[in-house]
């Protein structure tokens, strides 16, 4: 069967509704029952991140060292979690994923390690977080939410509460990522104001080119902050170690945030 544009090698459905696995032209993605895509990778390179909008998501790595301990809210194919682990030796990724049958789906067709190192709990990310926080404090250096149904952003995640228990989490120097949907106003207007009141507006925004995600960088109070020179050194470093275009996100980070730029780096 053809659908999405390509050959639909896998269907199943839950309760949360339908998963679907299309292969088009050496690519293989998720779906949750409409065109979206959830996550994409490379037939022939399972490790190398393919999404734009993951690999804008790892443009965090201008600002701080390679993480050791990250909690990801969102599996979906497991791409990001394997980038981590493949080039990470010293990282832990703690995933917290709603639905059973999408890690069985990572598993099966997305090429998800088992590995020491990954530990995946089902559940409500929102829930865990709020929860673990309440007991335990400055665990991650890295969190990661990319938390979306065929609807949208799952509003759990969104909240004021749930960044203040995500910065509680937080190490002093950590970073907190999330994909957002710009095309939805409303929500981004509300997640970006609930994310500048628990961050003190330490954060920026980067569009993904030729997508409609925005991806939001926040910073814990005591993050180094580097300097324009660094940045742009660290960048090309980056773009030849990992083949991800870090030139092209550090020059859209400072086009897109010129009132808040100078509050991440030195003058």
């Amino acid at each position: 069967m053809y659908k999405y544009d390509g050959l639909v090698i896998h269907q199943s459905h839950d309760d949360e509704g339908i998963i679907e696995v299309v292969d088009n032209d050496g690519v293989r993605a998720l779906h949750f029952g409409s065109h979206a895509r959830q996550s994409s990778m490379l037939i022939a390179e399972p490790d190398r991140l393919h999404s734009l909008y993951a690999r804008a998501m790892m443009a965090g790595l201008l600002f701080q060292p390679p993480p050791r301990d990250t909690l990801l809210i969102g599996l979906g194919g497991g791409t990001i979690a394997k980038f981590l682990l493949h080039q990470f030796a010293d990282c832990r990724v703690r995933v917290v994923e709603f639905r059973g049958s999408v890690l069985k789906v990572a598993r099966s067709h997305f090429s998800l390690p088992f590995d020491a190192r990954l530990k995946i709990k089902i559940g409500c990310g929102a829930q865990h977080v709020r929860q673990y926080s309440r007991e335990h404090g400055e665990c991650h250096d890295l969190i990661m939410i990319d938390a979306y149904d065929h609807d949208g952003m799952a509003p759990e995640v969104s909240s004021e509460a749930f960044f203040d228990a995500c910065r509680t989490l937080l190490t002093r120097d950590g970073l907190l990522v999330i994909n957002l949907w710009g095309t939805d106003k409303p929500m981004f207007q509300q997640v970006s104001w609930n994310l500048g009141r628990v961050f003190n507006w330490r954060m920026l925004f980067l569009p993904v080119r030729g997508r409609g995600n925005v991806i939001g960088f926040a910073f814990a109070d005591q993050t180094a902050k580097p300097t324009l020179k660094n940045l742009i050194d660290r960048a090309k470093h980056l773009e030849q170690r990992y083949q991800i275009e870090f030139p092209t996100y550090l020059l859209d980070l400072k086009r897109h945030n010129p009132n808040v730029f100078n509050r991440i780096i030195k003058p």
